[in-house]
């Protein structure tokens, strides 16, 4: 028994790895079966409150656990989901026109734009060459060059080797720039595990699983993106607003319709519709928080009842959660006016808040119900109707290492202050005299004046920087700036100052981009596949197994238990991996259930003939197994090599196949030699002196 027990470890820890790695599949697909239910009751719920009481219960019971089972699922590709498959490219030709100088544009500068779109249509030659070429064709025999038509301000010296390096800086940003922006317009558009990929110099690659509404996905991919500079607005009077909602949830505010959605509100008569004044506080410590007085506690501590005096700890923390159904989504801070003050958290128990700013964050998990509530008719109708709520485009970097996505939100002023029209440039660099990231950003004149009066009338205010209403930077006003150059620090890596850069640049950059390749893959069609997937794998797992346990008899049915783990691994590997299956993947995998057998043929051929040969048993086992693996380890590394290639050079389904064929192959490797030689060893161990590899026996000596 010793002799095989470090074999029998490795069988069980296999089995035992393989169905760890699929059981968050299995788990998710439960957890989705339960969230239809909740759904389906929510959709017949009475009213509102009704509806999401019962998707808050599954959101309390099961939402962390559905969401953990998602990320490490084996997740499923667009040819089996269905959606919408898009290829977009950069208008690298309409870059180029937006990027001279538009006064200086005239019929010839026009005439070569449209005849470099018109041949980067059809070749993928670089833009900036075919550009090039027609501008010497076309341009110079009429005395004109480069310096005739773009103009860099920030530039010294401009010369026609500076303007070309510049275009060519300009077009390796501007996919960038675009693949930022449409990331950020599908996390928004809620799409699930979209898969968005760089292909080439100038064109993005996008699968989209679970598109039905096709119309707004073109619209959304097709808009010109928004940059714009916001006022924050994180006072006492979105604070305010926060505590009437919790009321309005708890049924003690009476809720305030409009005829619209936008109307405005008497926030006076709002505030006299309150019918709650309690001062409790929950936390139990009574910890002081300077001399300012934070919804904590009151002047008239005799007109109220503390609903939490008396109360365990934790018994105080649950009925403050009941007591605040949307401000526990949450969390303030209260940030006082004193230098190097500490930060003091708020607690919604009384509607008496200080003047001053406020700070406000959320677990990503809370954000779902966050939005719901704040989408409500009655509660749009309390929101003020100059500020608008925006998150941040990011989660904060400090808790990313611990596996938890904390967002910062604001309040912000609807109007922006200024969009990003007027930016001309923007810079990552490091600060000299510190050695921080920061960015640097440049305006054309008419910007440079409007920025100038902005930033003298919003002192130590802070100002966000918004592309399509998520927040990339929310610095604050130091000074007032004139002549249109702006820095901007506090960035916490060269990573965060690259990703503000690309943003401040989406405003400069006239670059559009255009479908150039759309195709729909309708919920049926992807049904079908699978169940042919499926069937076919069925048939041809039967076929094999069939065949290795007639043909090779016992030694056949541990090459099938081999076999089956084999694919077992390759679908936990993938889902551990974060791979997609698809329909060439599944390809792959039936590729590789014929390799796997064809090692398993290799290996008991090889022992047949050593049987022939006279030699006893646990000779020829070793001889067979020996001997057979120069040829598999050839024949495996060699189509390895090839799903390399293919994985690399290729992208969507062909990657898809390659990595599958990869995995799969070295899975073989495993299960072929050292899995059906544990299971082997294991039966001998057991009292067995042969096992029938299809041959007749023999009498051997040992």
């Amino acid at each position: 028994m010793k002799k095989v027990l470090g074999k029998i470890i490795l069988v069980a820890i296999t089995l035992i790895a393989a169905l760890a790695m699929l059981y968050p599949t299995y788990k998710a697909n439960n957890l989705e079966k339960i969230q239809k239910e909740y759904l389906a009751k929510a959709k017949q719920a009475k009213n509102s409150s009704d509806s999401l009481a019962v998707i808050e219960a599954f959101q309390k019971q099961y939402g962390e656990a559905l969401m953990k089972a998602k990320n490490s699922q084996l997740k499923l590709g667009l040819d089996l989901r269905g959606g919408m498959y898009v290829t977009l490219e950069v208008d690298v030709a309409k870059l180029i026109e937006e990027t001279a100088t538009k006064q200086y544009v005239d019929d010839t500068f026009m005439q070569v734009v449209e005849k470099t779109a018109a041949e980067a249509r059809n070749t993928e030659d670089d833009v900036i060459d075919i550009f090039l070429k027609n501008f010497n064709a076309i341009a110079r025999p009429k005395g004109k060059s480069l310096i005739s038509y773009f103009d860099f301000g920030n530039v010294r010296d401009l010369s026609e080797e500076k303007i070309i390096e510049k275009l060519r800086n300009d077009q390796k940003q501007a996919i960038d720039q675009a693949l930022e922006v449409l990331r950020q317009r599908i996390d928004q558009y809620g799409v699930a595990e979209p898969n968005i990929q760089k292909q080439g110099a100038t064109r993005i690659v996008m699968e989209l699983p679970g598109v039905s509404n096709v119309a707004d996905m073109r619209s959304l991919l097709s808009t010109t993106a928004r940059l714009e500079f916001k006022l924050v607005k994180n006072n006492r009077q979105i604070v305010e607003f926060f505590y009437r909602v919790d009321n309005l949830l708890k049924g003690k505010l009476e809720p305030v319709v409009a005829a619209t959605d936008t109307a405005k509100v008497d926030t006076n008569k709002v505030a006299k519709a309150d019918k709650t004044k309690t001062t409790a506080k929950v936390d139990t410590t009574k910890k002081k928080t300077d001399s300012t007085k934070v919804a904590a506690d009151t002047t008239k501590k005799s007109d109220t009842t503390d609903p939490y005096a008396g109360l365990p700890k934790e018994e105080a923390a649950k009925k403050y959660l009941s007591d605040h159904p949307f401000t526990r989504l949450f969390t303030t801070y209260y940030m006082p006016p004193q230098k190097n003050a500490n930060v003091v958290p708020i607690y919604y128990t009384v509607n008496q808040f200080p003047e001053g700013e406020y700070m406000f964050k959320i677990m990503e998990d809370s954000l779902p119900r966050f939005k719901e509530i704040m989408n409500r008719p009655e509660v749009k109708a309390l929101m003020p109707a100059e500020l608008a709520i925006a998150f941040d485009a990011k989660p904060d970097p400090r808790f990313v290492e611990q596996n938890i996505n904390v967002f910062d939100f604001y309040s912000l002023k609807k109007e922006p202050e200024l969009t990003g029209e007027v930016i001309v440039d923007a810079l990552a660099t490091y600060d000299p005299s510190s050695n921080l990231p920061v960015v640097t950003m440049a305006m054309n004149a008419d910007g440079a004046e409007r920025w100038s009066k902005i930033t003298g009338a919003n002192l130590n205010k802070r100002i966000a920087i918004v592309l399509d209403d998520r927040v990339y930077s929310a610095p604050n006003v130091q000074s007032k700036i004139t002549g249109g150059n702006s820095q901007i620090s506090g960035m916490s890596s060269p990573e965060e100052a690259r990703l503000l850069e690309i943003v401040l640049k989406a405003g400069a950059l006239k670059a559009p981009v255009e479908i150039i390749e759309e195709r729909i893959v309708g919920p049926s069609l992807g049904e079908d596949s699978i169940r042919n997937g499926i069937t076919a794998s069925v048939i041809a797992v039967i076929l094999v197994v069939l065949y290795m346990a007639m043909y090779y008899s016992t030694g056949g049915v541990y090459a099938d238990i081999a076999v089956v783990l084999n694919i077992v691994l390759i679908l936990g590997i993938l889902a551990s991996l974060g791979g997609t299956l698809s329909l060439p993947g599944i390809a792959g995998i039936i590729l590789t259930l014929g390799m796997a057998v064809d090692a398993n043929v290799l290996i008991y051929e090889r022992i047949r003939e050593e049987l022939h040969k006279g030699r006893s048993f646990k000779s020829a086992l070793d001889e067979g197994f020996s001997k057979a693996l120069s040829a598999i380890l050839d024949s495996n590394i060699t189509t390895f090599i090839t799903g390399l290639i293919l994985f690399y050079l290729g992208s969507g389904p062909i990657q898809g196949f390659a990595l599958t064929l990869m995995i799969g192959i070295l899975m073989t490797l495993f299960t072929a030699i050292l899995i059906t030689r544990a299971l082997i060893d294991i039966t001998l161990n057991a009292g067995k002196d042969t096992i029938s590899f299809g041959e007749k026996k023999i009498k051997t000596i040992k």
